[in-house]
Formats: structure tokens, C-alpha cells, sequence
């Protein structure tokens, strides 16, 4: 459990970090006088490198385990968080929000952290619990970040000083959190990978390490279906992030504490939808199985594409975060239904396996990105996913699984449940469902 709540709180401290500077964009668009443009080559940049740093991200955790991975990721990380305070133009500060996409990587060492020390049975609440929690950073720093700033303006600071200080905040953060990762977690239930490797002991996930994970992942067709929900699913998620505050700014002119509250709403969702998107997958696998996990993404995905086009029709302030709420509720519903399903697709691969998925969500993030570029318009860019996210959501109902897939995933089920009995010393007829 110590493996659970930190590698949950990391990944909120990065995800915080990766997008304290989004709220405090109307002070610093003013400050630098960035076009429409400038301002979609930022977002762009906030989330396109991350694709990149997923990918590679899971093979390293494969191979030196996600305990020195995500050190590593929270030590390095924090510095071009810090730096962002020292730039005076557009160039450099594109140059370091684009830096600052690489801790967007920490999901995937969340997810395979969390999969490797949980069994079938709760693997998929585990994997939504923590990356919900780790994802309501979205939602913290969009209400906090410019509540720390007016915070520092109170002290007679100016607004071109103040965002640069308020930004040491998540920085600090992150080099707390990566001492006490490295000081307690572990990478798995027995033990670090590289103590059991010295052992002789095989590690199930990657037991080649590196590229071999990577190469076998990327055969499998169900990955890249997964790719292509998770793209319209956490893509979405990470573009709301990004112009939440100053669409709600722009459009319905409020101030920015307002702006922050408003497009908070959304990140804070995640502190519990992310988390039931995975248990109810867990509970419809009971008794359906696999495809059960499926059909429920499908179900989701279509929701969040219905509540989008909605979220793009409305003209005023309360029916949009109205709206707002109701597809995001979708939109992290279906992030965890997800993950849920990550671990069963192929266990052998499975650092290959989150980190394609998980970069999905990236590629999601930059072609919305793209849309926003080529529309010039936040509303209409909404409307266009909308329509999106509605027919990709059939890449849910294409995920199968053979007959021979499902026996190895129903005997591990089984295992795990006897295992449960075992240990609660109860007999299989008193045995309440599993949680």
C-alpha cells in the first residue's frame, strides 16, 4: 500500500506541476503579448513531447523498475518547472513548457507500478484509483495556482514577478516526492528488480527488458485500438487542462480565481470518476468477463462525445460548466475503464503496453491541439471532438479476446480469489464478493 498512495501522490505532483503554468496563461499572455497562434503552439508543446517520454517510459520500467524510474523522472523534472520562472519571451518559454511535458510520463510508471502489485481481481480499481487521484492535480492546480498567485500579488509583488515565484511551488513539490518514492516504495510485492534479478528470480513483465517489451507490445492490434480511445479520452482531458482557464476567461469574461474554479471542476472529477470507471469495470468482468470491460469503455466514450458536442453549444456561464461536468465525468469514467483493462491485454509486455496506450492519450492531446491551431476557435474545436470521440469509441467494441486469452485470465482470476480465502482463513460458501 505504500506503493499505492505514492506513486498516486506523485503522479499528482507531476500532474500539477505539468500544468500550474496553464491558469496563470492570461497574465502571462499579457506580459509576453502572445498571439492566438503562440498560444496553440503552447499547448501543443505542453503535451506533444510527452508522447515520446511514454513510450520510453515503460520499457525503462521493465528494466530498472518504477521505483528508480520515477525518482528519477520527479529529481530531473522539477527543473524545468523551476526555470520557467527565468524566461522573458516566447521562444524560451516554449522551449521549457515543452521540457516540462516530459513528467507527463509519470501515468505510465503510476499504471505499471500499481499493476504489477495488485491482483486480477482489483487490479482495475487500483489502477483507477491512483491515476484518478494523480490526475485531480489537473483540477488543484487550475483553483490553487491562481489562488497562490493573488496570494504573492497581496505581498505587493507584480504580476510579472509573482507567476514566476508562484511556479517554485509544484518545483519544490516534486523534489519532496521523489525522495520519499525512492526512500519507500519497493518495485514489486517480492522485492526490486534488481536485487531479484541477482537472485535468478524471473520477472514476469518484461523479463527480456528494453525494446524487446516495446516490439512485442506493438504487434498486438488491441493496443492500438486502446491507443486510438485513450487518445479521445485522457487527450481530451489534457486539452481541457490546457484552455479550460482562459476560454472560460475569454468567452464568458471572468476573472481569473473565477476562470480557476470554473475549469477546476473538471480536473477535480477526478479525485472519484477516474476511480469508478475501474471499479465498475471490475465489477461488470465478473460476470461477463473481458468483454464486459469493453463494452463498458464503448458505453462511456460515446457519452463523453455526446456531452462535448453539448459542451460546444452553450452560450452561458452556468450551462457550460454544467456541461462541462457531465461529459468530464464521461471523459475520466472512461480514462479508468481503460487502465483496467491495460493489465489483461498481454502481461508479458506490459511496460510496452501502458506506455504505447498511455502516449495515446498524448497524440490525443496534440491533434485537438492541431484542431484548436487550424480553427482559431476554442467552441468550435469542442464541437469538432465531440464528433471525434462519438465514432472512435467503435475502436472499444473492436477489442477481442480468444477463447484461450480468457481461460489464462479466468484461472489467474481464480488464483488470486483463493488466495484471498486463503489468507482471510475462510471457507469459498462465506466469502463475500471480492472488492
Amino acid at each position: 500500500m505504500r506503493a499505492f498512495h505514492l506513486s498516486w501522490l506523485a503522479f499528482f505532483i507531476c500532474f500539477f506541476a505539468w500544468f500550474a503554468v496553464a491558469p496563470l496563461m492570461p497574465v502571462i499572455k499579457g506580459e509576453f503579448g502572445l498571439s492566438k497562434d503562440q498560444l496553440a503552439n503552447i499547448v501543443i508543446a505542453a503535451v506533444s513531447v510527452t508522447i515520446f517520454g511514454r513510450i520510453l517510459i515503460g520499457p525503462l520500467c521493465d528494466k530498472y523498475g518504477p521505483r528508480i524510474v520515477y525518482t528519477c523522472l520527479l529529481g530531473f523534472g522539477a527543473v524545468p518547472v523551476i526555470g520557467i520562472g527565468l524566461v522573458h519571451g516566447y521562444a524560451a518559454f516554449l522551449v521549457l513548457r515543452l521540457a516540462i511535458g516530459v513528467i507527463g510520463a509519470s501515468f505510465v510508471i503510476t499504471q505499471y507500478h500499481t499493476s504489477v502489485m495488485f491482483a486480477p481481481n482489483v487490479v482495475g480499481t487500483a489502477n483507477a484509483a491512483t491515476a484518478g487521484w494523480g490526475n485531480a492535480g489537473g483540477g488543484v492546480t487550475q483553483t490553487l495556482m491562481p489562488i497562490i498567485l493573488t496570494a504573492i500579488l497581496g505581498f505587493g509583488v507584480g504580476n510579472a514577478l509573482g507567476w514566476r515565484i508562484a511556479m517554485l511551488v509544484p518545483g519544490i513539490a516534486m523534489l519532496i516526492v521523489a525522495w520519499l518514492y525512492w526512500k519507500y516504495t519497493q518495485d514489486c510485492p517480492e522485492g526490486n528488480y534488481k536485487d531479484l534479478r541477482a537472485k535468478g528470480v524471473e520477472i514476469e513483465s518484461g523479463k527480456n527488458g528494453g525494446w524487446a517489451v516495446f516490439k512485442a507490445a506493438s504487434t498486438n492490434y488491441r493496443v492500438w485500438m486502446l491507443f486510438v480511445t485513450y487518445g479521445c479520452c485522457f487527450g481530451i482531458e489534457l486539452f481541457v487542462h490546457g484552455v479550460a482557464a482562459s476560454y472560460y476567461v475569454d468567452k464568458f469574461h471572468l476573472d481569473i480565481e473565477q476562470a480557476g474554479l470554473a475549469a477546476g471542476s473538471f480536473g477535480l472529477l477526478a479525485l472519484f470518476a477516474r476511480a469508478v470507471g475501474g471499479i465498475v469495470s471490475d465489477r461488470v468482468a465478473r460476470i461477463r468477463g473481458l468483454d464486459a470491460r469493453t463494452l463498458l469503455l464503448f458505453v462511456l466514450m460515446l457519452g463523453e462525445g455526446i456531452g462535448l458536442l453539448w459542451f460546444s453549444t452553450t452560450q452561458t456561464v452556468t450551462m457550460a460548466v454544467i456541461a462541462m461536468i457531465s461529459f468530464g465525468l464521461c471523459t475520466h469514467m472512461a480514462c479508468g475503464s481503460t487502465y483496467a483493462l491495460v493489465p489483461f491485454i498481454d502481461r508479458k509486455s506490459l511496460g510496452g503496453v501502458a506506455g504505447i496506450i498511455g502516449a495515446g492519450g498524448n497524440v490525443g492531446a496534440v491533434a485537438a491541439g492541431f484542431v484548436l491551431k487550424g480553427t482559431g476557435d476554442v467552441q468550435q474545436t469542442f464541437a469538432y471532438l465531440g464528433s471525434f470521440v462519438v465514432v472512435a469509441s467503435l475502436c472499444a467494441i473492436a477489442v477481442r479476446f480468444s477463447a484461450e486469452h480468457k481461460s489464462r485470465e479466468e484461472a489467474l482470476y481464480q488464483q488470486a480469489m483463493e488466495q484471498r480465502r486463503n489468507a482471510a482463513g475462510m471457507q469459498p460458501d462465506a466469502m463475500p464478493e471480492a472488492g
